[in-house]
């Protein structure tokens, strides 16, 4: 009898442990939230769902029978600038009232990020071994207390929803290089397509089609000659904008013959908030408008850029920094880039800190160098630094880390400037540096991100397998 009850006893042990551990995980998940909520609470600002007060207004407007684009805001001159494809997304929202429309949208935003932020981590957990819920459970708070989402969340914007639509395409990129693990087992036709990943292109489309911005992304698969997905894109975004036209002719007309050209409507560009290149060289001028030749001349430099590193990135297999930088670049070069915008510097501080992590272990997998005197043929044998490898990977370790820090303290804010009542240069250059640090850094992303070879590969199954079979017949 004492020997059953000691088994008994070993075997709840481990079961005991594991529990704590979970406990542990969790205490840490809601510690990290926590400090997630102070750190907007100090360096946020006071949010009162104002963008989705104009786009509740605006349907409650259309559906008692008004003119969508006629719609002003009541002590503002904003209105509605989406395409009608977007009012009839929203109409739904027209049966709650504002407040609940907006924590709606801030649920459902939130769900769609730690979704995202799922996908994006799980090659990089299955290969540390960490649990992919403790890690998602971190990322998610530490990712919604950065400028962008929680402007997107406390202004009731759409970024977060069209961030997880585009990508959703890179997830069904990826799925289509046969990367993912359920392919093989899908037990129906419609599991079989989904993994399968031949619907990549449309979370583009869509995106597209509420907001003109991500069509960089259809470029960009064109450019790769990802001519399915690209197809894809292109389709879903013209079959989506003629079905409305179908419903909603009167209102597509007005969009797409005025109100697309009205750039009055979205306000000035050298508002604080706009970080696009337009805004940072509003400011340096100290104008209202842009210097449109010298901003043309910089965004087509950037987009050949941006472009040019998001093909390379994909052709040594790392399909998420393509994107990353892709996405990047759009915000650089449209005239209007929200602070609310700049979704994309998420995943490029997952890239930084995952290329931090990738050359720390390479370099503990290198074999010892020689040392002493000459070699062989002459020449001295290398001598190891004294740093290595110690110090593999910290700067991109410390460029992650300084890049979250920026998004999160936010330093615009405290220099923002409105002309003509305030100069952008009333704090100095210091005050100017820090008004523009966002825009200056998402330039120095575009140029200089990292991309992690074989990381995301979204092409080799295909290559492998044409490679593989004339090799076969030989």
């Amino acid at each position: 009898m004492p020997t059953t009850v000691g088994r008994r006893t070993n075997r709840l042990a481990p079961t005991s442990r594991v529990d704590r551990r979970i406990v542990v995980r969790l205490g840490v998940v809601a510690a990290v939230s926590y400090a997630a909520w102070l750190a907007i609470g100090a360096f946020g600002r006071p949010y009162n769902f104002f963008d989705m007060k104009i786009y509740h207004g605006a349907v409650l407007w259309w559906a008692g029978g008004n003119e969508l684009y006629d719609f002003v805001a009541p002590s503002t001159t904003l209105g509605f600038t989406y395409p009608p494809f977007a009012a009839l997304v929203m109409l739904p929202m027209s049966w709650l009232p504002v407040g609940g429309a907006g924590f709606v949208n801030a649920l459902a935003s939130i769900g769609a990020l730690a979704v995202v932020l799922a996908a994006l981590l799980r090659p990089i957990v299955d290969r540390l071994g960490w649990p992919l819920w403790f890690t998602v459970g971190i990322a998610t708070p530490l990712a919604v207390a950065v400028e962008p989402s929680r402007e997107t969340l406390g202004y009731g914007q759409v970024n977060l929803l069209l961030f997880a639509l585009v990508m959703a395409d890179m997830v069904g990129l990826r799925w289509r290089a046969r990367r993912g693990t359920h392919y093989e087992t899908a037990d129906s036709p419609l599991a079989r397509f989904v993994y399968s990943g031949a619907w990549a292109g449309v979370g583009i489309g869509l995106a597209t089609a509420v907001k003109l911005t991500p069509a960089l992304f259809v470029a960009y698969l064109m450019l790769t000659r990802q001519w399915r997905a690209a197809l894809t894109a292109v389709g879903t975004t013209i079959g989506v904008t003629i079905a409305t036209f179908g419903v909603l002719g009167e209102e597509s007309r007005a969009y797409f013959a005025d109100v697309l050209w009205q750039t009055e409507r979205v306000g000035a560009a050298d508002m604080t908030a706009n970080q696009s290149l337009a805004g940072l060289l509003a400011r340096l001028y100290d104008s209202i408008e842009t210097p449109g030749l010298l901003w043309l001349a910089f965004s087509v430099l950037i987009l050949a850029l941006g472009l040019s590193r998001a093909m390379s990135a994909r052709a040594d297999g790392d399909e998420l920094t393509a994107f990353t930088l892709v996405g990047l670049t759009a915000n650089v070069i449209s005239p209007i880039s929200w602070s609310h915008h700049l979704i994309w510097v998420i995943p490029a501080i997952i890239v930084l800190a995952d290329a931090a992590v990738r050359r720390r272990e390479a370099s503990r997998g290198l074999p010892p160098r020689a040392t002493g005197g000459p070699s062989a043929n002459g020449v001295p044998a290398l001598r190891p630094p004294i740093w290595y490898p110690t110090l593999t990977g910290l700067r991109h370790g410390v460029g992650a880390l300084g890049l979250y820090l920026l998004f999160v303290i936010s330093p615009i804010w405290p220099y923002e400037h409105q002309l003509p009542e305030v100069s952008h240069y009333q704090d100095g250059l210091f005050g100017a540096l820090m008004e523009n640090s966002l825009a200056i850094a998402l330039i120095v992303l575009v140029a200089a991100l990292p991309w992690r070879p074989g990381a995301e590969p979204a092409f080799y199954h295909d290559r492998l397998g044409r490679t593989a079979a004339p090799a076969a017949r030989r």
